[in-house]
């Protein structure tokens, strides 16, 4: 029989610990969520792989929220976040800082994510879109990569939580191998 772990047994990091962690080397980019839930969402996810930020673009509310905070359980006490008005101003603050833009996104020469592989000692900013119309194409032109996560059914995209749980799982997976 397998039993199920208690809470107190996962042996999972304070919010003090978390703070002053070793990051995975990724910034987390909203643009334009409109949906508190996919952005409480986004934030728990950022806390599971122990990502460096998130940021917040455009029309994406922010912490303190209840909305937010009901989603994330805690995740906005331990995951970095800022907001800009404009996605490309953080886009462009990035790029200054080294990191290399994927937006997660369906475009032509779009690489699929399970052919992605990351550059050793990169760091890497992901772009989610909004839940309508995607990333913006002005965000999409200054990326320096877009990435398609690979569908076989009839759908044509994920929600944007799911996608950010596809990726950041995908590529934390990546630069532990490396």
């Amino acid at each position: 029989m397998n039993r199920k772990l208690k809470n107190s047994e996962l042996d999972r990091k304070s919010v003090d610990e978390f703070l002053s962690a070793k990051k995975t080397p990724i910034i987390v980019v909203l643009d334009n969520i409109r949906s508190l839930n996919n952005i409480g969402s986004v934030f728990r996810t950022a806390d599971a792989f122990l990502v460096e930020a998130v940021y917040l673009c455009g029309i994406c509310a922010q912490p303190p929220n209840k909305e937010i905070t009901k989603t994330a359980l805690g995740a906005t006490e331990s995951v970095t976040w800022e907001y800009f008005e404009d996605t490309l101003i953080a886009v462009e603050q990035l790029k200054s800082l080294g990191y290399t833009i994927a937006s997660i996104e369906q475009a032509e020469r779009a690489v699929m994510l399970d052919d992605f592989v990351p550059e050793p000692n990169a760091k890497l900013a992901v772009i989610f879109g909004n839940e309508v119309k995607g990333v913006q194409q002005k965000v999409v032109n200054a990326s320096d990569i877009v990435l398609e996560i690979p569908q076989i059914g009839t759908k044509h995209s994920f929600n944007i939580a799911v996608s950010a749980g596809i990726v950041l799982w995908d590529v934390y997976a990546k630069m532990k191998a490396l």
